[in-house]
């Protein structure tokens, strides 16, 4: 999905996907059940492979890992990210109040899937593709529903929040609580669509994105990449 943004994008920007265990083409991998070890274990291969200017984009789950390992770059004290976006996510400090599916029955995790509108149909009523994504699916959910915020310094980096008009789980004020992890500025665009509106993004999305992006990295900085 991440791949075709690329169209939209200014030719000194490029988009570097993160593959992470369990998925693409890291399928046969173990995939992480928790955001810190996954966190760390990114992060050791960006300590190795960063030497131009990045910023971090991540939805959903993304954006925690996201902000977490922004977190933990600038810890490291190596060159962090010129900015953080994140979209589809309550603000980390913000109070989860569902409960936890990563460890419903099958059926009753089925339904869960279902009710989120977030794996294709199609997927979904495949017995055979389900039994192969299922694993991976509950791993993404334990990540989620079992990470634990800690307080901690706030990011140097300015934060820029996507928030869906429409989407049910993450409230306009939960994009806003965002700017309490930043001692940079924070952003909040809310655009029309539900929780995954980034799956099919529409042209004024994209061009916030664009222009967003470009104001992150000076343009001194963008020409000598």
């Amino acid at each position: 999905m991440y791949r075709g943004w690329q169209r939209w994008l200014p030719s000194q920007i490029e988009i570097c996907l993160v593959h992470l265990p369990g998925r693409g083409r890291r399928l046969r991998e173990q995939a992480f059940t928790a955001a810190i070890p996954l966190v760390n274990a990114v992060a050791d291969r960006m300590d190795c492979e960063t030497n131009v200017p990045y910023a971090l984009y991540g939805h959903s789950m993304g954006a925690l890992i996201g902000f977490e390992l922004a977190r933990e770059l600038f810890r490291r004290g190596g060159p962090g990210p010129e900015q953080l976006f994140v979209s589809g996510r309550n603000a980390p400090q913000w109070p989860r109040s569902e409960s936890a599916t990563y460890c419903l029955p099958h059926d009753e995790f089925i339904a869960e899937l279902r009710s989120l509108d977030g794996t294709p149909k199609e997927v979904l009523d495949n017995p055979e593709l389900m039994e192969l994504f299922i694993p991976l699916l509950r791993a993404d959910f334990e990540i989620v529903e079992t990470y634990e915020y800690r307080p901690g310094e706030k990011l140097p980096c300015p934060i820029t929040v996507y928030g869906g008009f429409q989407d049910k789980h993450v409230p306009i004020a939960s994009c806003q609580a965002w700017q309490e992890q930043t001692s940079a500025g924070c952003r909040v665009r809310m655009v029309n669509g539900g929780h995954f509106f980034i799956r099919n993004p529409n042209r004024d999305f994209m061009a916030a994105l664009s222009s967003d992006v470009l104001r992150a990295v000076p343009a001194s900085r963008l020409a000598g990449m």
